[in-house]
């Protein structure tokens, strides 16, 4: 496996400003707070049937569990896990991901989504769907927050469902 982001990605120049080290050390501490459990589901699932309804998954299961700033910790954590070791191995990290993004209404900071999408942009075009969760937060932000989609490749963002629990 390969890293390709994390504090470099974070603090490095590029298409977005550098979020300041307080900001970006309090993203890293709440991803922290979720990350054992996101370990243990991931690892459960991979072993489970890949065909399984989300709800009933492991990770299914933990996002059901969260409160609206634990899913924002959750997505954020598993994007940023899915973008340091992307390979044939993310497959329910990826679909972890596409389940968060489709959730609305979850109350994404510019911050955030400027720091998702750093990581996205340092991951490069290996990493196919690395666009999906920041794509998906950045339509939350009101639209004068919203980062400009000028040099976003096109990607395909699911549609996202009515409140925290819907669809899950």
């Amino acid at each position: 496996m390969t890293s390709v982001a994390g504090w470099a990605a974070a603090s490095t120049p590029g298409a977005f400003p550098a979020l300041p080290r307080a900001v970006a050390q309090s993203f890293y501490r709440r991803m922290r707070a979720v990350a054992p459990a996101a370990v243990g589901a991931i690892e459960r699932d991979r072993a489970a049937d890949p065909e399984q309804v989300f709800s009933d998954t492991a990770c299914g299961r933990l996002v059901g569990s969260l409160d609206d700033a634990g899913l924002r910790a959750l997505g954020m954590w598993t994007h940023h896990w899915c973008m340091r070791f992307y390979d044939d191995d993310t497959r329910v990290g990826r679909r972890l991901v596409r389940e968060i993004a489709a959730r609305a209404g979850l109350g994404w900071t510019a911050d955030e989504v400027r720091w998702m999408l750093r990581e996205s942009f340092s991951a490069g075009p290996a990493a196919a769907d690395r666009f999906t969760l920041p794509r998906a937060a950045a339509a939350q932000l009101p639209p004068a927050d919203r980062p400009p989609e000028a040099h976003w490749p096109e990607v395909e963002v699911p549609r996202q469902r009515r409140g925290r629990h819907a669809g899950g």
